[in-house]
């Protein structure tokens, strides 16, 4: 059961994630994250904690996601590294979608926000080094898992801004993926 702290950062997420950057307000919060008013504040005075607080949340909700997907059998064959990834980016571009645009609001706001930026890295070194773990069994050169990673942010994000009906990225990262590792 998510604490109360948990419950107003989820409802952060929910906010950022479908009404963006500009609707994010300590009230806004309270409302999303069914709260009473001032629960918000209460935890995080300013927004820019508010904001570390939700990428600090967005990560620890990724790495259940991971620990789930770490307890699958590791792919021992292209076809399995790749089915992996395929699924990955359609969860985040759809049933995961207020989640990932959230994760994406986040990453233009860390711009000028230097204790957001380190947050921000952080996730992204830590999701880089789980596809570093997945990668070891095909002898794949350490700059692999980064390449992969930036790649799949990309077809993700192109999936949000524009949305194909059957979105179905294996066949382009069948290609990718065979091509790092040759």
């Amino acid at each position: 059961m998510p604490t109360k702290r948990e419950l107003v950062l989820d409802g952060a997420i929910e906010l950022l994630g479908t009404r963006g950057l500009r609707a994010l307000t300590h009230r806004a919060v309270d409302e999303s994250a069914a709260m009473p008013s001032g629960s918000a504040s209460n935890y995080f005075r300013t927004r820019q904690a508010l904001l570390i607080g939700v990428a600090e949340r967005l990560e620890e909700r990724d790495h259940t996601d991971w620990a789930v997907l770490s307890r699958l059998p590791a792919p021992t064959t292209v076809e399995q590294l790749v089915d992996g990834l395929a699924l990955f980016a359609v969860h985040a571009a759809g049933a995961d979608r207020t989640r990932t645009l959230a994760r994406y609001a986040l990453f233009v706001e860390a711009q000028t926000s230097p204790v957001l930026l380190e947050s921000v890295r952080r996730g992204h070194d830590r999701l880089t080094a789980w596809a570093a773990t997945m990668l070891d069994a095909f002898g794949a050169h350490p700059s692999v898992p980064k390449i992969l990673v930036d790649y799949l942010d990309g077809v993700i994000l192109h999936q949000l801004i524009s949305p194909a009906r059957a979105f179905d990225p294996s066949p382009a990262l069948s290609r990718t993926v065979r091509a790092l590792l040759a």
